[in-house]
């Protein structure tokens, strides 16, 4: 019997997990998106052209693969149209290939509007969303007031749509918000409307299955399936640095709710991390920095939202918070992403532990977001080489020391951007 694999971002997202699925997309035969929306973008980048995929599997881009929008994902039509259009006009014909679990929640446009009302709202305490609609649409689905994939086809689908929105304007009249001054992706409100219906028409044309089955027939039947997440462990709205999370289960055991397969069908756990850190928005980050060599880390690593553009924070990496998301997931292989960012570095600084309340830890505390966390550094030796045919010595010696820490192997070692530049180990 065959097992679904996982991989994971370990981090606050943006690790690199669009190369590294597309990168073992070769050994599975299926590759199925399992939480998030369009808040995510996954880069993957090859021969001179540059994909960003938000709502699509990562494995689009191998002959052969079929891909799964699972679940626990949701879209909305809109802005998966014009992802499959531009993948189209790249030569990539997705209605072969692609499938769109009947149970995944829609994407409305009073929930983006929604989500702008709830920011406005909450003002210095804002979280920082991308303002695509996540949290209102993953509330409602909480709620059991959702709208589905499978829903489109109801005869009575647009007298739903209509009271779902009407429900979101009451919620928007409640905390004062403008809906006519309100621009989503640079048009009005009522004119994203218009093209949100025409996404809804655009996706008929493809699969609607229902992705449990699908799946689990799949695995009984011998084939691969791997299932990729979206954000990072540190953003899961249980575990991660809550209030300023996503609003799904980014970890493993989001896999099993978000595909409709059991824990007992769970093999590899594959964990994505960089050799330093970043993140986006607003939350805790002990080991930010605001410095030059923040700096030359974000310019270096090319630091800017590939669904926002927004700059991104960039800090020394933190073993204890990634130990906390290993252990969270049962990580089985680590994979080390962007350790060319710092070839020049003479000198590395990783964080160990912390300092909170006049003692030292290991452990994140459940205050992380209302208590000052002073990181506790050791340092290391930079490589300042080039990495290309092999590991540089002093980059092992980096590497040795993260498994030491964390107690699992890094299997593979990203170098750049392209599918290409991989170290296996």
């Amino acid at each position: 019997m065959n097992k679904i694999d996982i991989l994971l971002g370990l981090q606050w997202g943006d690790e690199g997990k669009g190369k590294v699925v597309d990168a073992l997309t070769p050994n599975y035969d299926i590759v199925a998106r399992f939480q998030g929306g369009p808040n995510a973008g996954h880069t993957i980048e090859f021969e001179g052209k540059k994909f960003v995929l938000h709502n699509i599997p990562s494995g689009v881009l191998t002959p052969g693969c079929v891909n799964l929008i699972g679940n626990g994902v949701i879209i909305d039509p809109h802005i998966l149209k014009d992802e499959i259009e531009n993948l189209s006009k790249a030569g990539f014909n997705l209605r072969q290939t692609l499938m769109i679990a009947n149970r995944a929640h829609l994407i409305l446009p009073s929930h983006r509007a929604l989500d702008a009302a709830n920011e406005k709202a909450l003002g210095k305490m804002k979280v920082g969303t991308t303002l695509k609609g996540i949290g209102p649409t993953y509330t409602d689905k909480t709620a059991r007031k959702g709208l589905r994939i499978g829903d489109i086809a109801s005869p009575d689908f647009r007298n739903r749509y209509e009271s779902l929105k009407q429900h979101h304007l009451r919620q928007m009249t409640a905390v004062d918000f403008d809906l006519n001054g309100l621009q989503l992706d640079g048009v009005s409100f009522y004119e994203y409307e218009k093209l949100w219906f025409e996404g809804v028409e655009y996706l008929k044309q493809f699969q609607f299955v229902d992705g449990e089955y699908f799946l689990n027939e799949a695995l009984d039947n011998g084939k691969k399936v791997l299932a990729e997440g979206a954000q990072g462990s540190m953003l899961d709205v249980d575990f991660g640095s809550y209030p300023f999370v996503t609003s799904s289960s980014v970890i493993a055991a989001g896999v099993c709710s978000g595909l409709g397969v059991a824990p007992s069908r769970i093999g590899k756990v594959y964990g994505i991390f960089k050799a330093y850190c970043t993140r986006v928005g607003t939350g805790p980050f002990p080991t930010e920095l605001f410095d030059e060599t923040g700096e030359t880390l974000r310019q270096n690593g090319h630091e800017f939202g590939a669904t926002t553009g927004r700059p991104r924070r960039c800090g020394w990496l933190d073993l204890p918070a990634l130990k906390y998301a290993v252990i969270l997931s049962g990580v089985t292989d680590l994979m080390m992403m962007k350790s060319d960012v710092m070839d020049e570095f003479e000198t590395i600084k990783v964080a160990t532990a912390y300092r909170y309340n006049g003692k030292e830890t290991k452990q994140l505390p459940f205050a992380a977001c209302t208590e000052t966390m002073e990181p506790v550094y050791t340092e290391l030796p930079g490589w300042q080489q080039k990495i290309s045919n092999g590991i540089p010595e002093k980059l092992e010696s980096y590497i040795k020391f993260i498994e030491n820490y964390v107690g699992v192997p890094i299997k593979f070692v990203s170098y750049g951007p392209d599918r290409t530049q991989n170290i296996l180990r």
